[in-house]
C-alpha cells in the first residue's frame, strides 16, 4: 500500500473518530476499526510527519526527547503507533483551528503533557523497597497507570474499551473468562468502573493484566510511572 492510499485511510479514520464523538454509532465504530486494521498498527516517521504537517526534523526531535513513542515495526523500523498519531493529529488540528500558531504546532500539546506528568505522583502510597519482587512491581505499575487514568475516564473511552474487548475475543487474544469479566465491568456506570480499575485487590489485578485501556496516557505520563514505580 502506497503512502497516498495510507494517507487517505488515515484521514478517513480521523473523520470517523470525530463523527463518533458528536454522535456515537456502533456501525461507524466497526468501519473505523476495519480501516485501522487495514492501515496497520504503525506508520513510518516520514508519513507521520506528513500527516501532522510538521517537518521530519521536528518530529524526530520530539521522538528523541521521549515525548512521542516509537515501536519496532514488523519491518524492523522505528515507527509511530497509529493511536498515538491519531491523538497528535487531533491536537495539532485544534492548534491550527485556533490560529494561534502556524509553526511548532506539536509544541503546545507535548509541553502540556510534560507538565501534567510532572504533577503526577504515581508512587504515592506504594510500599516498594529492594525486597519487593518483580511481579509485584509490575502489578503496582499497572495500578498506578489505571489510578492516573481513572479520573479522566469518560463513557466514550469505556465504549471504545468494550469494542476492543470484543475484537480481542473474536481474534482469540483474550481468555473468555477475562473477556466476560471485562464486559460486566464496562457495562456499569463510569464511577464504578473507575473504582474497579483502581482497586488493589485480586479482581483488579487480574483485570489489569488484560486491560483494554492501554495507550490512553501520554508518553510523558507513562515514563513518569516507570520512573517512580520501579
Amino acid at each position: 500500500m502506497g503512502s497516498v492510499e495510507r494517507t487517505r485511510i488515515f484521514e478517513n479514520i480521523a473523520r470517523l473518530r470525530r463523527a463518533e464523538r458528536s454522535s456515537p454509532n456502533p456501525e461507524v465504530a466497526v468501519v473505523r476499526r476495519d480501516l485501522e486494521d487495514s492501515l496497520g498498527g504503525t506508520v513510518s516517521r516520514n508519513l507521520a510527519s506528513n500527516l501532522l504537517g510538521v517537518s521530519h526534523t521536528a518530529l524526530n526531535n520530539w521522538i528523541n526527547a521521549g515525548d512521542v513513542p516509537v515501536v519496532i515495526s514488523e519491518r524492523g523500523r522505528k515507527e509511530v503507533p497509529v493511536p498515538v498519531l491519531l491523538d497528535l493529529h487531533e491536537q495539532v488540528s485544534e492548534e491550527r483551528r485556533r490560529g494561534t500558531r502556524r509553526r511548532h504546532v506539536l509544541e503546545p500539546p507535548l509541553l502540556e503533557s510534560r507538565k501534567r506528568a510532572e504533577r503526577m505522583r504515581p508512587g504515592r502510597g506504594f510500599e516498594i523497597d529492594e525486597d519487593t519482587d518483580p511481579h509485584r512491581r509490575s502489578e503496582l505499575r499497572g495500578l498506578a497507570y489505571h489510578r492516573t487514568l481513572a479520573p479522566r475516564l469518560r463513557r466514550s473511552m469505556v465504549d471504545e474499551a468494550a469494542r476492543r474487548i470484543s475484537r480481542w475475543q473474536e481474534e482469540g487474544r483474550i481468555d473468555t473468562r477475562y473477556a466476560l469479566e471485562w464486559q460486566q465491568v464496562l457495562a456499569q456506570p463510569v464511577p464504578e468502573i473507575r473504582r474497579v480499575i483502581s482497586a488493589d485487590d485480586t479482581r483488579g489485578r487480574d483485570l489489569r493484566q488484560n486491560s483494554p485501556f492501554a495507550g490512553l496516557l501520554s508518553e510523558a505520563e507513562r515514563r513518569r510511572i516507570l520512573e517512580e514505580v520501579r
